[in-house]
């Protein structure tokens, strides 16, 4: 009997329904927008309408991706099941929050440089549409650090996180901050003849949402990439096994196949067998959320 490679991958994730709701109601708020730029001839409901747009995408492949991994979670072709995806998702989706960053770092400068004339009581209702609406989506998409079955210390890499979740969530939040920030500026455009705060905001924003979106970079490649597990993990592992003193870690291998689930390659070198293998997982502490264990005993030679 082959064992199962799919760790509870094919159950529904918390963040799934949460990001279909946001989805829905992104879409719904584009479309509003859209229509009632194209009637009112306002260019700023146009482009806020078409920014919504782009988040809705990126919030869309959230969804896919959620699909996808629990569809496929019994494809053998998966050698360790699809928790990846979630992180692979994420990635795309932290690149896709990169470009908008520089989108709005770019706009914000050629702003400085040719100032546009705004319409500014129509360009707060928008902003704060907006707002309303994303901040709805921030609450409904804030990531508990749902974590499958298992619980770990706050101390470990953020393998736990649903990155997809983090990744959808992220793109409201910088949605939001817009919002808020274009309120601000447009406030103090209007109120104050301040016009340059409208792109000095702007390149806020940018900045902001390019630092948000290379801490997800690096969380989601580091999974994607095999990454060793932090020390800590890697240290209660050797000295649960080096408990016993006639065992000896050789090599040790731990890494992230999901979100919360790990899998460890461990080479013992044991001074007299036999050991049972049984024996040796038996001594991995559980929490650790290593769910896919090979163990190598080597006898040494006194």
């Amino acid at each position: 009997m082959l064992h199962e490679h799919h760790f509870g991958q094919h159950e529904q994730r918390g963040g799934e329904t949460r990001t279909k709701i946001v989805v829905v109601l992104t879409a719904v708020t584009m479309v509003v927008e859209i229509v009632a730029g194209l009637v009112f001839g306002s260019m700023a409901l146009l482009a806020d309408g078409l920014h919504m747009a782009s988040h809705a995408a990126a919030l869309g492949l959230a969804v896919v991706a959620y699909i996808y991994a629990r569809r496929r979670a019994h494809d053998q072709r998966f050698s360790f099941g699809t928790g990846k995806v979630n992180a692979l998702a994420g990635f795309a989706s932290a690149v896709v929050l990169a470009i908008f960053a520089l989108l709005m770092a770019g706009e914000s400068v050629h702003r400085f440089i040719e100032p546009v004339p705004i319409a500014f009581n129509q360009a707060i209702l928008v902003a704060v549409l907006g707002l309303v609406v994303n901040g709805a989506s921030v609450v409904i998409l804030r990531d508990d650090h749902e974590h499958g079955h298992h619980h770990h210390h706050h101390g470990e890499q953020n393998d736990g996180h649903d990155h997809n979740l983090r990744a959808a969530h992220l793109h409201v939040l910088a949605d939001a901050l817009t919002s808020m920030l274009a309120i601000v500026a447009l406030f103090a455009a209007k109120h104050f003849g301040a016009v340059w705060m409208d792109p000095a905001m702007g390149i806020v924003g940018g900045i902001l949402v390019a630092v948000w979106a290379w801490g997800l970079v690096r969380e989601t490649s580091s999974i994607l990439l095999d990454r060793q597990a932090p020390r800590d993990v890697v240290d209660r592992v050797r000295g649960a096994v080096e408990s016993d003193d006639r065992m000896r870690v050789v090599d040790l291998h731990i890494w992230s196949i999901g979100p919360g689930y790990r899998a460890a390659i461990i080479a013992v070198e044991a001074t007299d067998p036999p050991f049972e293998t049984g024996d040796l997982q038996a001594m991995i502490p559980r929490d650790l959320g290593i769910e896919h264990l090979t163990v190598e005993l080597r006898r040494k030679i006194e």
